[in-house]
């Protein structure tokens, strides 16, 4: 097991989102600072998924101003609202506010090590960059989403010439890193097309937060009860790289099969659609939306299920990814129903953690929910103990986080300018 290089560390987390939004970033700045670092959060209002800022925080901003010993500074923002064009101001807002009045707010203050996190967009390398200039502290950049390949997989952005500049800014941004973590270990060949030969790229998997025990937890009392019932449960963002389509063509193939169910738990920009197509295909029984939960009442929810489903369009971008929800359900101990292509498959698949398909076939999705539905509790049992065992083989929390540590106490002794040193910052 690696050790912490430099002891303790002043890290300075740069993120566009941050609690009370529900991200894994929250659970690492509790766990860094629980081992002893000294962190600030860098980042913007709260406003995901619904796209306006949250009340909450509205009505008492100076409530959400640490989350325990992590100092957050906040700097303002356009929310996300509706369409694509006021998502694409949303982040330009956040990467120039916090370029400009983050760098204000944090003058004279020095870091050990910067961390930037990007689940999407990749306009947050911005001002991780222009701190790791300014501070002169090496940075950590990690990847959870592929620019420009997500994009144009989406749908967001068609024009190749549009995309040539994202790949430049890509470039721009990889280029500035001491350290970029990869996500999967099929994102590194992607990352090495547009980082520098020499820049160092790290596969480093998401982990489930340390919250699901779900023999405590109490069944949460929003999901309808019904005996005899099997629960397929969908935990996470409702957006079209889930590929609902294919989830509510397969609701409706099962539509007959009074005993099957499936519960979606979250909320998204394709939430409205969702809803609206729930009752034209009238699905109302057999598919029920039940909103957004704080990730702290996942496991209650996860207490009904049968099964936990994770889908991904069929894209190659997206055969690269491992979904963050996927650690979850694994640690979870349930069956996983996997409509995906790719490395989140392979997890799934080599470990016998549950059932898999092609991603978009919801004919293959229908006949393995109903083969699920109709095997023993010993059988799905089985299944379950595989999904902890990978689980804990290949995600666990404690040896992922402690790996970061290493590598960011490694920067901090290495990586600064030979006239910097700790004791003169």
């Amino acid at each position: 097991m690696e050790e912490v290089l430099g002891g303790r560390m002043r890290l300075l987390i740069v993120t566009q989102y941050f609690w009370p939004e529900n991200f894994r970033i929250n659970d690492l700045v509790a766990e860094l600072v629980r081992r002893g670092h000294t962190v600030t959060v860098l980042t913007g209002l709260p406003n995901y998924p619904d796209g306006s800022v949250f009340q909450q925080f509205r009505d008492n901003p100076d409530a959400y101003s640490c989350y325990g010993e992590a100092e957050i500074v906040r700097v303002p923002m356009l929310p996300r609202a509706k369409g694509g064009l006021r998502l694409m101001l949303n982040y330009l807002s956040f990467a120039l506010s916090a370029s400009l009045l983050g760098i204000w707010k944090l003058r004279g203050r020095q870091f050990d090590a910067i961390f930037a996190y990007e689940p999407s967009p990749i306009t947050v390398g911005l001002p991780a960059a222009l701190m790791r200039a300014i501070k002169r502290a090496p940075m950590a950049f990690w990847v959870l989403d592929l620019w420009p390949e997500t994009l144009q997989a989406v749908g967001v952005v068609r024009s190749r010439r549009l995309l040539q500049i994202v790949g430049k800014l890509v470039a721009f941004i990889y280029g500035r890193c001491d350290l970029i973590l990869a996500q999967s270990r099929s994102f590194i060949p992607q990352i090495r097309k547009y980082a520098c030969a020499n820049r160092r790229v790290e596969y480093f998997p998401s982990w489930a937060e340390s919250l699901f025990d779900l023999e405590a937890a109490t069944p949460a009392q929003e999901v309808p009860q019904r005996l005899g019932c099997f629960n397929v449960m969908f935990a996470g963002n409702i957006g079209d790289a889930q590929d609902f389509p294919a989830i509510l063509a397969a609701a409706e193939r099962l539509k007959q099969y009074e005993h099957i169910r499936w519960l979606i738990i979250g909320d998204g920009r394709a939430a409205r659609w969702v809803a609206d197509e729930i009752e034209r295909r009238g699905l109302q029984d057999h598919v029920l939306m039940l909103g957004r939960y704080p990730v702290e009442r996942m496991p209650s929810f996860f207490r009904h299920a049968h099964a936990l489903l994770v889908s991904l369009k069929d894209e190659p971008i997206f055969s690269m990814t491992i979904p963050g929800k996927l650690q979850s359900y694994l640690a979870a101990g349930l069956p996983v129903v996997a409509m995906l292509n790719g490395e989140g498959a392979d997890v799934v698949k080599n470990a016998g953690a549950g059932f898999t398909c092609a991603a978009g076939d919801h004919v293959a999705l229908a006949n393995g929910v109903l083969a699920l539905s109709q095997m023993t509790d010993d059988e799905r049992r089985a299944m379950g103990t595989n999904a902890r065992v990978v689980s804990d083989r290949e995600f666990d929390r404690d040896t992922l986080i402690r790996r970061l540590e290493h590598w960011l106490g490694t920067m901090s002794r290495d990586n600064l300018p030979p006239t910097i040193s700790r004791e003169t910052q």
